[in-house]
């Protein structure tokens, strides 16, 4: 007899976990939302490092860094150290374009700044996002790429050396215009900006699939039952950035959904982990 397919998870199936604790927080900015998780294995660094993105359709009224503490108290248990980041959302006072990106840049180059001295080691960084984390994590991937002098770029871009998008949404274009995907239209928008003499193409500087790209690997894991980020997002991102010579690689679960991305002891979080430690060199 064949088994039932096991049902895929809803939100309340992680969040309802016993939460995990980060070992400390540090601010970046003044605002409640500009504060980093730090989450340090036992024994003397420094530990290989993920700086880790949450998702939440780009609102902070729909998730915050906490819904990745499972996977990052996980990471934690096997020797890796996670630089888990807020930001401001479009929901937000000062997020949407530019405040969002300046947020997480600021964030990320305080890992390259001071991370050394938490014990991070931060010679080979490992970017992970989920959702429109995945988004954010691809982007700061290819941030050093921007023009000297952009205020996105900053004057030291932190160096990305692989970045995972784990059922993310990597076309802000995309997202912004087609009503077919999970976190609607209004928050892309926000995040894209409005044109103007100065930027006349919006996406140029906010959507990894039109910026120039960086060094970074890019790896895009996905699942099959995924709602809000399908595989064919990946696929068209990978195809996209294939027709430019950048190799992106794509891996697909079957049977997930989005959920079980960030999530212990699912089959996309039992696929992810190993990318993260080939990234790590570990």
């Amino acid at each position: 007899m064949t088994a039932e397919p096991r049902p895929i998870m809803r939100w309340p199936d992680l969040l309802e976990r016993p939460r995990p604790a980060p070992d400390r927080t540090l601010h970046y900015g003044d605002d409640p939302l500009q504060v980093v998780d730090l989450w340090l294995p036992a024994g003397k660094g420094p530990h290989p490092v993920v700086l880790m993105v949450h998702g939440g359709c780009w609102q902070s009224e729909v998730a915050d860094r906490t819904i990745m503490n499972w996977i990052a108290d996980d990471l934690r248990g096997q020797g890796i150290a996670v630089w888990n980041i807020d930001y401001r959302g479009v929901d937000r006072a000062g997020g949407g374009y530019p405040g969002t990106f300046m947020d997480v840049a600021a964030a990320a180059d305080m890992l390259g700044r001071d991370g050394a001295r938490h014990g991070f080691k931060t010679d080979r960084i490992v970017a992970v996002g989920h959702s429109a984390g995945g988004h954010l994590a691809l982007w700061l991937a290819a941030r050093s790429a921007l023009p000297a002098g952009s205020a996105l770029r900053g004057a030291a871009p932190l160096p990305i050396h692989a970045a995972i998008s784990q059922g993310g949404l990597p076309d802000l274009r995309f997202s912004s215009n087609a009503a077919g995907h999970g976190c609607g239209t209004d928050a892309p928008k926000a995040m894209a900006g409005v044109a103007s003499a100065a930027r006349p193409d919006i996406y140029a500087d906010t959507s990894p699939i039109e910026m120039a790209a960086g060094g970074a690997r890019q790896i895009q894991v996905n699942t099959t039952l995924d709602r809000i980020a399908p595989p064919a997002y990946a696929a068209a991102y990978e195809a996209a950035l294939r027709a430019r010579g950048v190799a992106v690689r794509n891996v697909t679960v079957a049977d997930e959904g989005h959920v079980e991305l960030i999530a212990p002891g699912t089959a996309a979080w039992g696929r992810t982990l190993p990318l993260i430690r080939q990234e790590l060199g570990l």
